[in-house]
């Protein structure tokens, strides 16, 4: 973790040219996974240097939400904490297993009600390929269920990409993992998109995402599982893989 003397100093460069700021990312990991008392004194530090700044966004794992009480999710809140990124990638219990994530999907039920009743903003990650080849159907369906309980703003969506040197790469070198193929993932995506019964923004349109698409959800629907079914229905597999294979990074 950041020691505090170079939190501030990162704080006084701001203070230098955007004095006004009324909005910060803190970046690094997961800055959530502090204790309530460290994210309370740096949440108050940024108003000693940032006194326009309203809120404070940062990434978040559901394992650093557990940590906290309702009423301390709540001061958060009230400090200007607010937008958490949280990198559920799945809301099925078996994809999330395969994954290592560390919880399942009664914890990303029960943490984030905590911050629905905190009044907390917080966004999803959802990754179609992860459950692995033929288990897309069955991780979508599940993750919508679990999702459509919750209110996140916004849920952007991945596809996942092998790249060398991770743990998941290694398991489909010997066979362990199978990657699901590129129309699976879209079609997958379908059904997220046909299952969510929540107001929400969905964004897919990062690079990992053969088919780039954005929805508001429920109004956007229809034309975008129409979108992803022309693609199915007018490009080769062999194609998208292609492109798959030529992704050399994601940012």
């Amino acid at each position: 973790m950041s020691p505090i003397e170079e939190f501030e100093e990162d704080l006084a460069e701001i203070k230098r040219y955007q004095p006004n700021a009324r909005r910060i990312f803190w970046t690094g990991a997961n800055p959530f996974a502090m204790s309530y008392e460290n994210l309370k004194l740096r949440a108050l530090t940024v108003r000693d240097y940032l006194i326009k700044c309203q809120t404070m966004a940062m990434f978040a794992s559901i394992r650093d939400i557990k940590s906290k009480e309702v009423w301390q999710l709540k001061k958060l809140r009230a400090m200007g904490i607010n937008g958490l990124s949280i990198g559920v990638e799945s809301g099925d219990d078996q994809t999330l297993a395969l994954a290592n994530k560390g919880y399942t999907s009664a914890d990303i039920l029960e943490q984030c009600r905590k911050l629905d009743e905190a009044g907390i903003e917080y966004y999803f990650v959802y990754m179609t390929g992860l459950a692995g080849k033929e288990n897309g159907y069955q991780n979508a369906k599940s993750s919508a269920k679990i999702f459509s309980q919750l209110n996140p703003y916004f849920i952007s969506v991945d596809s996942l990409t092998l790249f060398p040197d991770t743990e998941l790469y290694q398991m489909a070198q010997l066979s362990l993992f199978v990657p699901a193929g590129e129309k699976e993932r879209i079609r997958e995506l379908q059904i997220l998109i046909k299952d969510l019964n929540i107001r929400t923004h969905l964004f897919a349109n990062t690079l990992s995402n053969f088919a780039p698409v954005t929805a508001y959800l429920p109004y956007d629907r229809e034309k975008v599982i129409n979108e992803l079914q022309y693609i199915l229905d007018n490009t080769e597999e062999s194609k998208m893989q292609e492109y798959r294979k030529n992704l050399k990074a994601l940012g």
